[in-house]
C-alpha cells in the first residue's frame, strides 16, 4: 500500500459507470501519518464517517485565455469527475468556441471547436496524458477522499506546510508540490507540466475561499497559470457555482 513516509449522453455514461467502494466510510485512522502536512488537511476538510466519493459533477464560470498574451474571455463550464480513480470530462463554452478537455482510461485529449462545430484544435498523446492527469490531481481538492494516502496515492512530506503528492495511473506517474495555509487548506499546487515530447513548463494551480458544501470543505475560487521567467502568467480563473456528489447523470 502506498503511504505517507517518515454530459451529453456520453458524459452521463462516463459518470454512471465510474467505479465505487460501496459501504466504505472514512475512519480517523485513514488520515494518520507522521507529518503534519499529510494529515492536518484531511482532518480539516473531512469528517469521520464521510463516505468515499465515487463521482462528482460541478459547474463554474470565470475567465480564460487562449494565449497568455491575449485578453480574457468569459467562459462557463461543466465538469464530470470519477473520484475513486482518475478520470474527468470538462466542457467549456465561450462566445466563440467550445472546448472539451478530458482524461479517460489513461488517455488525455483536448478538442476545441469554433462556434461549437468546426474543429480548430485536436490534441492527444503523451503530453496530454500527463497534463490532464495533473489537472485531475490538482482539482481533486473538490473531492478530497481521492487524495487520502493509499493505493495509487503517495504523500512525501516536505515541511509543516507542504508535501509532494505522487499519483500513478495506467503506468503514468505524476507529482505535484502541494502547499497548505495556516488553516490546513490546500491553496497551491505546482508541477512540471509536459508541453511536448521533450519539454516541460512550470505550472501552478491556486485554490481559495473554502466553504462547507455537502459536509465537505472545498475551494470555491481558483485559477491556473504557467510560470515563465519566475513570473506566474495566469490563463484561467474561476468561481464554483454548483457541485454535487454521487449523482451519476449529466447537467
Amino acid at each position: 500500500m502506498a503511504h505517507c513516509p517518515s454530459g451529453t449522453s456520453g458524459r452521463g455514461r462516463f459518470v454512471f459507470y465510474g467505479g465505487h467502494r460501496p459501504g466504505q466510510h472514512l475512519r480517523p485512522s485513514s488520515t494518520n501519518g507522521p507529518a503534519r502536512a499529510c494529515t492536518a488537511v484531511f482532518r480539516h476538510v473531512l469528517k469521520p464517517g464521510q463516505p468515499y466519493l465515487r463521482t462528482v459533477r460541478l459547474r463554474h464560470d470565470g475567465d480564460f485565455k487562449t494565449d497568455l498574451e491575449k485578453d480574457w474571455a468569459a467562459i462557463t463550464s461543466d465538469e464530470y469527475f470519477l473520484a475513486d480513480k482518475p478520470g474527468y470530462i470538462w466542457i467549456g463554452t465561450t462566445a466563440w468556441f467550445t472546448a472539451q478537455d478530458q482524461y479517460v482510461a489513461g488517455q488525455g485529449s483536448l478538442t476545441v471547436r469554433l462556434l461549437g462545430t468546426l474543429p480548430i484544435v485536436q490534441g492527444s498523446g503523451p503530453a496530454y496524458n500527463q497534463g490532464e492527469l495533473l489537472r485531475w490531481l490538482a482539482e481533486a481538492a473538490w473531492f478530497p477522499t481521492s487524495l487520502l494516502p493509499g493505493g495509487r496515492v503517495v504523500w512525501s512530506p516536505v515541511d509543516d506546510h507542504s508535501a509532494m503528492l505522487t499519483l500513478t495511473d495506467h503506468g503514468l506517474t505524476v507529482s505535484c508540490l502541494m502547499s497548505f495555509n495556516e488553516n490546513d487548506e490546500l491553496v497551491r499546487c505546482q508541477a512540471q507540466r509536459q508541453s511536448d515530447a521533450t519539454h516541460f513548463q512550470a505550472w501552478v494551480c491556486r485554490l481559495f475561499d473554502y466553504r462547507e458544501i455537502h459536509g465537505l470543505l472545498v475551494p470555491t475560487q481558483g485559477g491556473a497559470a504557467y510560470v515563465i521567467d519566475g513570473e506566474e502568467k495566469p490563463y484561467a480563473r474561476f468561481v464554483l457555482r454548483d457541485i454535487a456528489y454521487d449523482q451519476p447523470y449529466a447537467y
